[in-house]
């Protein structure tokens, strides 16, 4: 008899919880049936068939027959329940046609809305609002599709040199704005708020990604971290720039203390928690984390600027800065552009490379 590879234990008091991550099953454990499973742990030829509790676990999957022997994975442990236990969503009812999905989905659909929707990200109206203006979009369209995906790169030397808000205004509107161009395509009925499009594709049409501006260098608007909203396209000043650099937001990155402007890309979990019960969603989040993200850095490739990012975050101070600790937003990723001169590498690191080689 073997345990379970896909198996971890919570500590739930008074009970001990144990998950099958890869059947999405949990258990919890009254005392007696903890002690044995430590006991089946430590040797589990010990095992009796004709033993209850034995028994149980065998049905439950916690033991197994055969053993198994695990896909190799060089990552640590959590990155393989996170995969494992993000993969084959439970669905009882697997559709056969077209017709059943659609009556399915109209089915979640309503069940859905039947519960009331996340709260407003902030939800004080007289809060003071800084009205970007609209951008006009006519400035982009000498600018080619392919000549920007050959141009975006990844920049690691940036100048102290201003960009200006009317830019500031087109990124923003551009990456996570509700497109004006886009309000009279309608969808399924519901909610007004869920008929709001962006240029990028967003799980259930929820966007539940948000943007918090860091502004170090922009005319026209004040140094300071600033949160974008959407159906305003506005911004409203959420702190002061802290006292350290931008390096120490982004795991010690310091190169990239000269740069302008940058966007932390949140998600709200809740959004994706109301509509989708199942963990996989969580991937989701991530993936509309990515289309958000590359589509600021096409923007800002054609609007002539250089770009940068990471997903290398401090998490616990940006949580601080932007007011999200404990909180079901979380910051997962970070963009940024300004003006530099589209190296690589910034000076210090080439310096060490340039050394490294002459000596080698």
């Amino acid at each position: 008899m073997h345990i379970n590879p896909c198996l971890f234990i919570l500590a739930r008091p008074p009970h001990q919880v144990v998950w099958n991550y890869e059947r999405h099953t949990q258990f919890e454990l009254e005392l007696r049936y903890s002690t044995r499973l430590a006991q089946l742990i430590q040797d589990p030829s010990t095992f009796d068939i004709n033993y209850p509790i034995d028994a149980d676990l065998l049905d439950a999957e916690i033991l197994i027959k055969e053993a198994r022997t695990p896909t190799k994975w060089e990552w640590d442990e959590l990155s393989r329940i996170f995969h494992i236990g993000t993969k084959n969503i439970p669905c009882a009812d697997i559709p056969q046609d077209v017709n059943e999905w659609a009556a399915l989905y109209l089915q979640h659909c309503n069940e859905v809305l039947a519960s009331p929707m996340p709260s407003a990200r902030i939800s004080n109206p007289q809060a003071d609002r800084i009205a970007l203006a609209r951008p006009l979009l006519t400035d982009l369209q000498d600018a080619s599709l392919i000549q920007t995906l050959v141009g975006r790169s990844t920049s690691r030397s940036f100048r102290d040199q201003p960009i200006s808000i009317e830019q500031v205004s087109t990124l923003l509107y551009l990456s996570l704005g509700y497109l004006n161009e886009r309000r009279d395509i309608h969808g399924a009925a519901g909610p007004e708020s869920l008929g709001a499009r962006r240029s990028s594709p967003s799980g259930g049409g929820l966007n539940a990604c948000e943007g918090y501006l860091y502004v170090r260098d922009v005319t026209g608007l004040a140094p300071g971290l600033y949160a974008y909203l959407p159906d305003e396209h506005a911004l409203s000043l959420t702190a002061s720039l802290p006292e350290a650099p931008l390096g120490r937001l982004l795991c010690g990155q310091h190169f990239i203390n000269p740069l302008p402007l940058g966007l932390f890309i949140t998600s709200r979990f809740d959004k994706l928690w109301w509509k989708y019960a199942h963990s996989r969603a969580y991937r989701m989040a991530f993936v509309e984390t990515g289309h958000v993200s590359q589509t600021f850095l096409m923007v800002a490739t054609a609007l002539g600027l250089d770009t940068w990012l990471t997903g290398a975050l401090s998490d616990r101070e940006v949580e601080r800065l932007l007011g999200l600790e404990d909180s079901c937003e979380q910051p997962l990723f970070f963009v940024g552009c300004g003006h530099g001169d589209g190296q690589v590498h910034c000076k210090e690191l080439t310096a060490l490379i340039e050394r490294q080689d002459a000596v080698s």
